[in-house]
């Protein structure tokens, strides 16, 4: 007779207590059925484990032969070659998805890096695989923002960096380690997809499939909506990008009401001094900390991520792109708009060299110089002058000396689901709505 107990029973952890995935005890028994009546309530466990002694003797009664037969595998991530399998997963699920881009291996180790990254400086993070018959099916990031949880009162863990084979067990058990490294930071809630903070790459893609993800943004599967959802995951918040494919329009419509801003107050718009970068990165987090402070998921940048992200921008960054808005001395509102590098990116594969040679380096500057499409990062007006009309005239400037001008169009991305107002413009101004992303919330039991 042979006969399986799947580990779902709820005293199968005496058998294999330290294996975080699905389970099987397989028993080779040699002896009448009638005779042998095996119920895992009255097993008693050993240590670390191990079946006691006394059941073991009961067993061999019956020429008990037992195995722990286990297919899949969560380990955390401790080495850098692990660390390289993490990064260089999706190329696995992605291989026949025409709109996905490979991301720069480079920068994917850099924003890894628990010794340069700026966020492990107040928070912390783990990295997880699944292996199924020792081939990796699956990854996840569990991280924890005591900066997050501090501003909002809450006590929320996030999971990202998510990506897995169309199999709701592998998702499961990868969603179960990420909550049992949250529980031990002590946190009760998890939410996500969501790379560190709000202030990354976040969400997940739940429309737009066909569309390619601009830089900075998001692109997933179909399925992993499924993979989510089926693990008990709840919507928190759906968030918007928007594509302007006629630029001319939308500045026939801001004109008009750019100038009757204009003539109620006194704004004087620049373009970003890149010669004083460190300077102007300054002004830009003061007003992002100001602008986003009561919106939904805000936490906000610390000095040592607005220099990571300068950093990271500062080869894309054109100044007539980023402006600031300025009422007297003050700084009032800023608007960031930089070429959209995953236009080139899409044709190096992740790598700068081949062999040695700069052959994906070479290849990156040939098609950065023909990129005519951009994306719209961040707008933000400090509250008090939101009706002042800050934001028509950033915008309108942004369409008429970057896209009209010179032959862009681009994406205009992300706004909240309720951010009503800022919604309700871009629609005035012939923006089409493209893309919607969302990011799910679950309460850990």
């Amino acid at each position: 007779m042979v006969g399986t107990v799947d580990d779902e029973h709820p005293d199968a952890d005496v058998v294999c207590p330290s294996v975080y995935q699905p389970t099987s005890l397989l028993l080779l028994v040699r002896a009448d059925p009638a005779q042998f009546a095996l119920r895992l309530p009255s097993v008693s466990p050993g240590k670390n484990g191990r079946i006691a002694a006394e059941n073991c003797r009961e067993w061999a009664k019956f020429d008990v032969v037992f195995f722990c037969v286990s297919n899949l595998e969560i380990s955390e991530v401790s080495s850098r070659r692990e660390r390289d399998a993490f990064i260089k997963f999706p190329w696995k699920i992605y291989a026949d998805d025409p709109a996905w881009v490979p991301p720069l291996i480079i920068e994917r180790k850099e924003f890894l890096n628990r010794k340069r990254h700026p966020f492990y400086r107040h928070g912390d993070a783990a990295l997880f695989l699944a292996r199924k018959n020792g081939e990796i099916v699956g990854r996840i990031m569990a991280s924890d923002d005591p900066n997050y949880n501090a501003l909002h009162q809450s006590n929320v863990g996030c999971f990202g960096l998510f990506e897995c084979i169309n199999d709701r067990a592998v998702a499961a058990e990868l969603f179960k380690r990420a909550e049992s490294w949250l529980r031990g930071k002590g946190r009760t809630e998890i939410m996500g997809p969501i790379d560190y903070s709000t202030n990354y790459v976040c969400a997940l893609l739940i429309d737009g499939f066909q569309f390619p993800p601009t830089i900075l943004t998001a692109h997933n599967s179909p399925y992993y909506r499924d993979l989510i959802e089926s693990y008990g995951f709840t919507k928190a918040k759906d968030w918007y990008a928007w594509w302007f494919a006629d630029p001319a329009k939308g500045a026939a419509r801001l004109r008009p009401l750019a100038q009757r801003f204009r003539e109620r107050w006194t704004v004087t718009i620049r373009a970003g001094n890149l010669k004083n970068i460190r300077e102007e990165s300054r002004r830009l987090r003061q007003i992002y900390n100001q602008a986003w402070e009561k919106n939904w998921g805000f936490v906000p940048f610390t000095e040592a991520e607005m220099e990571f992200m300068t950093h990271e921008l500062k080869q894309l960054v054109i100044p007539e792109f980023t402006l600031i808005a300025e009422i007297g001395d003050e700084p009032v509102g800023f608007i960031l708009c930089v070429p959209d590098i995953n236009v080139a990116l899409r044709h190096i594969n992740g790598r700068l060299t081949t062999f040695g040679l700069p052959i994906g380096l070479a290849k990156l500057l040939y098609y950065k110089s023909r990129i005519r499409t951009a994306r719209l990062i961040a707008l933000g007006v400090i509250e008090k002058y939101r009706r002042a009309g800050v934001a028509e005239m950033l915008v309108l400037r942004i369409v008429e000396d970057a896209m009209i001008e010179r032959g862009f169009t681009g994406e205009l991305s992300l706004t909240l689901e309720d951010n009503f107002m800022i919604n309700r413009f871009l629609e005035a101004i012939g923006a089409q709505r493209y893309k919607t992303y969302r990011i799910f919330k679950r309460t850990m039991t």
